[in-house]
């Protein structure tokens, strides 16, 4: 019998198991993504409309939340080297079937089931937090999302670039080879760990709960990613629609390159990870929420006009992906312990805000087309502004109350 030992105790990632924790994580993630640049020629393929066709994305984040709520807790219950190949051989088999779907209605029902077999990168992330020391945490969690980030990026990009040589059910055939690959990959990588916690099932999950409602910053965390990927959601959703039609007439491939703006995203990860260990995470929640707000102006702009449309999708990924490093290098210091849960009670909420938000742009855009699916965007990331200012400004007067008895 192999010790029960290894990596996951030495308290310091090393750089090849970090770059390994990286690549499952895109790869785990893409499956979201891979629709969203395709989604016209889904839509042309079963004879249906925008709307119906949005729910593909919509329906794969309500199952990434149910995956997040009922499978990511297990995390901290079950081994990890058993629980991540497991489920992740569920997802290849669900994109199998999604790339054979005969109607819309079953790959709508397997999108559900897709979204909840690609949870894995959010068992990996925490791993990894809970693996590194406190000095270089933030930085860990920063270069795993990186490359969850470069996922989400490349999904887009390879996505269009197949269905254009192919078809959109090639797309889903080769990210179900990728994701089988990546499954047995990670039963060999994956650390031993020590012994796990003793714990019914549902006594884990009330425990989830329970770290939601005992800790507030959680709770403002949760919201601030939950409006951030709604925000997020309501653009991706929307502009290959827009891209396809008057006045760019793109293809699949064309639409997906457009993912490829998502870099500033993967760049901004690993600055955010570094100031949030310099205490900074309040100037960078506002400085990301601003440029989500910033990056819709931009955008509309860019339903006549490419370069604005551009660099407005440069600003809103640098801002999303940003927000959610800072978000996420902040929550995995409340609770050693239970990183898990506490990635579970998280990603919930910022899942549901995204499914939430590709809904809302989805049904703006069918009713009021561009201008409408922007509108929802800037609305939703100015709520996020408003409340990180809020919060740094009582910070910062309650940094002055204490300072003045000192000086006096």
């Amino acid at each position: 019998m192999k010790p029960k030992q290894g990596p996951a105790s030495s308290g310091r990632l090393s750089p090849r198991l970090v770059l390994m924790f990286a690549i499952a994580c895109g790869v785990a993630v893409a499956n979201l993504f891979y629709a969203q640049p395709i989604l016209r020629t889904i839509a042309t393929a079963f004879g249906t409309g925008s709307a119906t066709a949005g729910l593909v994305v919509t329906l794969s984040q309500i199952g990434y939340a149910l995956g997040l709520a009922l499978l990511v807790p297990l995390g901290d219950l079950l081994p990890r080297r058993r629980l991540v190949p497991a489920v992740l051989g569920i997802t290849t088999v669900a994109l199998l079937i999604g790339a054979a779907a005969p109607t819309i209605e079953i790959l709508l029902l397997v999108s559900l089931l897709i979204g909840a077999g690609s949870v894995m990168a959010q068992v990996l992330v925490p791993m990894a937090a809970s693996m590194a020391d406190d000095e270089h945490r933030g930085q860990v969690v920063g270069s795993v999302m990186s490359g969850l980030l470069i996922g989400i990026l490349l999904a887009r990009t390879v996505s269009g670039l197949i269905a254009s040589l192919a078809s959109w059910r090639v797309v889903y055939l080769a990210s179900a080879v990728l994701t089988g690959t990546i499954a047995i990959a990670m039963a060999r990588v994956v650390p031993y760990e020590t012994e796990r916690p003793r714990m019914r099932y549902p006594t884990l999950l009330r425990s989830t709960l329970k770290l939601l409602g005992s800790s507030r910053v959680l709770r403002r965390r949760a919201l601030y990613g939950a409006l951030g990927f709604a925000t997020f959601s309501a653009f991706w959703t929307t502009v290959a629609f827009l891209l396809s039609g008057a006045p760019y007439h793109y293809g699949d491939l064309t639409i997906g390159l457009f993912g490829l703006g998502g870099a500033a995203g993967a760049l901004c990860a690993t600055f955010a990870g570094r100031w949030v260990d310099r205490g900074l995470h309040r100037r960078t929640t506002v400085l990301f929420a601003a440029l989500i707000v910033v990056s819709f102006a931009l955008v509309w702009f860019g339903r006549h006009e490419l370069v604005p449309l551009i660099a407005g999708i440069l600003v809103l990924d640098a801002g999303v992906q940003g927000l959610q490093v800072t978000n996420q290098s902040v929550i995995y210091g409340l609770a050693p312990d239970a990183p898990s849960r506490i990635t579970s009670a998280y990603m919930v909420l910022y899942f549901l805000g995204g499914a939430a938000g590709s809904a809302a742009g989805s049904f703006a855009y069918a009713g009021d087309g561009w201008a409408g699916a922007c509108l929802v965007g800037a609305a939703i990331g100015a709520v996020a502004l408003a409340i990180a200012v809020a919060e740094a400004l009582r910070a910062r007067r309650g940094a002055v109350q204490l300072a003045v008895p000192l000086r006096g």
